[in-house]
């Protein structure tokens, strides 16, 4: 008769039913982790919008300040002299005459082999303040460093004339701006030594309306004449000479206006292609059977919210009249539609309205765009805040479950392991009974 009893000493695989146990104990972990993966997904998703947004935000910040569409551009008629516009800028013209270029002046010293004893103080005097250098003991170099990190506006340079036989040297002194503010002076407590000027400091000089009863000099002490009309500033080249004249025109930059109310229009259409994006439902028959998935902010308010929002900042009338008319539209997909040629058509019209319209969207969207994306505040920042506040409560939970499961673990190995002990005694104890019933005699049988 044989005795046996199945179980771990019968060759089960206690591995394998644990790891298939655990892993019904680990769904809940699972979910939790494909919880976190969604939610940094969406947090992604959102900090991408939020930054889209942000810079949207600032398209329309630059836009909507005052003056920002009076783009002028200015051209001479001379290539001796350029022309640059700024913020304030208007249409005009005006004729200009060169009468002379700005000079910065540059003085040297006399022919010295060494710095003459009897000179122990150096003193540049500038209109400003002055440079005083004890000069006593020191070396040429040393004179020169002190005065260059003097901080006055003065080069000094130590100018080599001689040759190996016969080492002599001037001291040359530049003021490293032009015109008559920044002249100079250098002398010695020796009266002997003798500063020369080779070049003498000179304003820039240019003639308005030459020839007529209101002929006018003005001067720079650069080259550059800042303002000379409303933001409007005026360079002499290097080139120009006395007598040389040039007109100088500036109108309406009209191809820049276009562009920043392009700029904005293109920030819109972006901020919604995204959107739409992230919001599209992608449908699948690969498998046989038809399904859906939804993308990331499909069915959510809050990404919706401020796409309305959005939209309705830019086309929203404007003094009862709608944007469309300037070339600005959203298009049945839901994206802003710009017509360069329309608004280039609506500028040549009545460039106020024109202006006036870019500039109210412009304000209108940057509303918008801080309310999204607002650091502080802002709906999508507080909302993406809550996301992360989620994924970290999830990732405390998913550690709290690497505990638990493995104690669990722990425990059913212990169970098994306790199980094999008592299966090998039973075991024992089946193997000793058969041992026994061995050496029983048969029943029935009569001893011979």
């Amino acid at each position: 008769m044989a005795f046996s009893i199945g179980g771990m000493i019968s060759g089960l695989d206690t591995a394998t039913m644990i790891n298939q146990l655990m892993q019904l104990e680990a769904r809940p972990q699972a979910l939790l982790k494909n919880k976190v993966s969604s939610t940094q997904t969406l947090v992604s998703a959102l900090q991408a919008l939020n930054t889209r947004i942000s810079d949207l935000g600032k398209i329309a910040a630059d836009t909507g300040k005052a003056n920002a569409l009076a783009i002028y551009s200015g051209k001479s008629s001379s290539e001796k002299v350029s022309v640059t516009t700024a913020p304030g800028a208007s249409a005009g013209a005006i004729d200009i005459e060169v009468v002379e270029l700005a000079k910065a002046q540059v003085t040297v010293s006399a022919l010295l082999s060494d710095w003459p004893e009897s000179a122990t103080v150096l003193t540049i005097a500038l209109k400003d303040g002055q440079v005083t250098v004890d000069t006593e003991g020191k070396t040429w170099d040393q004179i020169v460093r002190e005065i260059n990190e003097s901080g006055k506006g003065i080069t000094a340079t130590k100018v080599s004339v001689g040759d190996a036989a016969n080492p002599d040297f001037r001291l040359q002194f530049a003021a490293k701006e032009s015109g008559v503010e920044n002249a100079f002076t250098v002398s010695t407590d020796d009266a002997s030594f003798t500063f020369d000027d080779v070049a003498t400091a000179k304003n820039a000089k240019v003639k308005l309306w030459a020839g007529t009863n209101v002929e006018q000099i003005i001067s720079s002490s650069s080259n550059t004449f800042t303002d000379l009309l409303p933001g409007v500033s005026v360079t002499l080249g290097a080139d120009a000479a006395n007598g040389d004249k040039s007109t100088i025109t500036v109108t309406r930059d009209d191809e820049a206006v276009t562009a920043k109310a392009k700029a904005l229009a293109d920030g819109l259409t972006g901020l919604f292609a995204f959107i739409s994006k992230n919001s599209s439902v992608n449908v699948s028959t690969s498998t046989g059977s038809t399904t859906t998935k939804g993308g990331i902010f499909t069915g959510d308010s809050s990404v919706r919210d401020i796409e309305q929002r959005m939209i309705k900042a830019a086309i929203s009338p404007i003094d009862g009249r709608s944007p469309s008319e300037i070339g600005i539209s959203i298009t049945k997909e839901g994206t802003i539609e710009f017509d360069a040629e329309k608004f280039g058509k609506a500028m040549k019209e009545d460039s106020a309205w024109a202006e006036k319209v870019v500039q109210t969207i412009a304000g209108r969207v940057e509303t918008a765009s801080k309310e999204a994306s607002d650091k502080y505040d802002g709906q999508i920042t507080k909302r993406i805040q809550g996301q992360e506040s989620l994924v970290k409560n999830l990732n405390e939970q998913v550690t709290s479950w690497d505990t638990r499961l493995a104690s669990r673990r722990s425990t059913l190995e212990r169970t098994w392991a306790q199980l094999e002990v008592t299966l090998n005694s039973l075991q024992s104890q089946g193997d000793w009974l058969n041992s026994q019933l061995a050496t029983l005699p048969a029943w029935g049988s009569t001893k011979k």
